[in-house]
């Protein structure tokens, strides 16, 4: 992938976000149980919040410098797990899991991709989305460790 401007940038994680709310959503359409639906179609709202949030800053530039990053926990649970891929039928805790190494493969090229740019403003964008990505990892990572401790892990 080769970026030549910042624009270029936001509409590679936007389109990257539109496919993620657009399996989330799939996902959800093809699933029976109504918590797991839920989930889903709650997640796929959140990639869409970061669509909307990367178009406003394709519009407002000036707030890319002045983003508010936090620290993120990072439980590293997905970081020890093997990759899955989604069927329809999947336990809730299966789903949980697709969903992590997604999540956890977002922030990884962000990440990645945050340390090659050489502009500051690159970088900005790269690692706003890294800190979105995080956020999301660390929301899976946690529905799966409050499961696990229920089964007695």
């Amino acid at each position: 992938m080769e970026f030549t401007t910042t624009h270029d940038i936001i509409d590679f994680a936007i389109k990257s976000e539109i496919e993620a709310a657009e399996f989330y959503e799939s996902a959800a359409e093809n699933e029976g149980t109504k918590g797991i639906v839920k989930m889903l179609k709650e997640y796929a709202q959140e990639e869409r919040k970061h669509e909307r949030m990367l178009k406003h800053l394709k519009e407002n530039k000036e707030q890319i410098e002045s983003y508010p990053f936090e620290k993120v926990q990072n439980l590293k649970r997905s970081d020890y797990l093997v990759d899955m891929k989604y069927r329809s039928g999947m336990s809730y805790v299966e789903i949980v899991r697709v969903a992590m190494k997604r999540e956890e493969k977002a922030y990884k090229l962000y990440t990645e991709m945050a340390q090659v740019v050489e502009k500051p403003e690159q970088k900005n964008i790269f690692s706003i989305m890294a800190q979105e990505e995080a956020k999301h990892k660390n929301y899976f990572e946690t529905m799966y460790d409050d499961y696990m401790a229920q089964m007695g892990d």
